[in-house]
């Protein structure tokens, strides 16, 4: 009960505002010092040592500067604009392209943040101008910008890779055709809803159509980066962390071809790689203190116990687990749950057989849903920052249906992986 007592004090110490990272490692070290066992953070700098070298997780920080350099450089604004003539003609097809271009940039970039804020600002005023139904506008783009988490290259694969000990390219192939598919499943509520309220989505009046001079100029750059990174991950000829290095070298390649680059956008996309990459990996060693001391008081014991005598067995088990991450997205990130709670569960579901490649991608678009979520998904933040002429209450009713999508692709998964080429058990 010591080990549930310290994940409940963390908790609350979280909904009362502290920063995470702190909380973590105050809660650890408040419970050695107070039972006189500080010596058990003789080995803290060692365990530190061993994540700063981790060369899995190198390829943070540079996927991180590969999307920062996209997209202050202005190509993803020149491929959102130039889809968005492809399809703005059609009833929805702003929504449509939209949604192409969250994959797109999913695939090239992977910042859910950076998508989110370069679609309100370009596409949000063009569907609000011509009568497009508020809070549809504010879900599709909240809910294309989060494919970057579950589309490689994803940050949050990584992550998962090294907390579940599997390969991360192997990750990155799994998820592949599940990303696609929730996308697919975001154009096909979109056609539905054109059919059903076309009052909701209108057609553009746009003259023309680009040419395909301008189509080729707009889609070769993300889509060479895509075949640059993934492919030569998937082809075998490159770690994660190797391709993420061409990637930002790609990326640079690419602002010096199309002539964006400036040693002002070098630094600042460095300098806000330098920011987020600093707040993972603090999270990670408060994360690390106290999975340390949670073990050390029999949390992960009692974890394991538990999950165990749930009714139903492993599927049971797999159900629990599901509608617990899918909670605690509404109050906490990717980051935290990844570094701290899957650590603590994981372990007994995969002694229980689970695939952990499987594994991986369910928890993966399970957490996805926790930037859509209110009151705390990053998306809506996001949005809402982008987007003043939006009311919060537009925001949470447009993601409603498009969370509905995301579980419906959890349960694809979950249920029938051999659509997708898993599967959900060890042979």
């Amino acid at each position: 009960m010591t080990g549930i007592a310290l994940f409940a004090v963390a908790f609350l110490l979280l909904m009362a505002g502290y920063p995470v990272a702190f909380t973590f490692a105050a809660v650890a070290v408040g419970f050695a010092a107070g039972t006189g066992q500080l010596e058990l953070f003789a080995m803290m700098p060692e365990r530190i040592y061993a994540l700063m070298t981790n060369v899995t997780l190198m390829a943070v920080p540079l996927f991180i500067l590969m999307g920062m350099i996209l997209q202050r450089s202005g190509l993803a604004e020149m491929l959102l604009e130039t889809i968005g003539q492809l399809f703005g003609r059609a009833r929805g097809g702003i929504a449509i392209g939209t949604v192409v271009v969250g994959a797109i940039l999913a695939a090239s970039t992977g910042i859910v943040g950076a998508t989110v804020v370069a679609m309100s600002l370009i596409a949000l005023p063009v569907m609000l101008k011509y009568g497009y139904n508020r809070p549809f506008a504010a879900g599709i783009i909240c809910a294309a910008g989060t494919l970057g988490q579950i589309v490689p290259p994803s940050v949050v694969l990584i992550v998962l890779g090294e907390v579940l000990q599997v390969s991360v390219g192997e990750l990155f192939r799994a998820a592949f055709l599940p990303g696609l598919v929730l996308a697919l499943l975001y154009i096909v509520w979109t056609v539905i809803l054109a059919i059903v309220k076309p009052t909701w989505l209108p057609p553009l009046p746009i003259e023309g159509r680009p040419a395909w001079g301008q189509v080729v100029r707009a889609l070769l750059p993300p889509l060479l980066l895509i075949v640059l990174v993934l492919g030569s991950i998937f082809a075998g000829i490159a770690t994660p962390t190797e391709s993420a290095s061409v990637g930002v070298a790609g990326s640079i390649a690419l602002t010096l071809l199309y002539r964006r680059f400036s040693w002002k956008l070098l630094w600042e996309a460095a300098r806000e790689t330098t920011r987020v990459s600093a707040m993972v990996f603090t999270i990670l060693i408060g994360a690390t203190a106290f999975s340390m001391i949670f073990s050390y008081a029999g949390g992960e014991a009692s974890v394991h116990d538990f999950l165990h005598s749930l009714p139903g067995g492993a599927t049971g088990m797999m159900l629990f687990t599901m509608v617990l991450l899918f909670l605690l997205g509404f109050f906490l990130d990717f980051v935290e749950i990844s570094y701290i709670v899957v650590p603590i569960i994981a372990p007994a579901l995969l002694r229980a057989g689970f695939d952990p490649i499987w594994l991986g991608v369910v928890i993966a678009m399970n957490l996805q849903t926790s930037f859509l979520t209110p009151p705390f998904g990053f998306s809506l933040f996001y949005l809402k920052g982008a987007a003043q002429q939006l009311d919060t209450l537009d925001i949470y009713r447009g993601v409603l249906p498009f969370i509905g999508l995301q579980l419906l692709g959890l349960a694809l998964v979950l249920l029938v992986p051999e659509l997708f080429g898993l599967q959900r058990m060890v042979r």
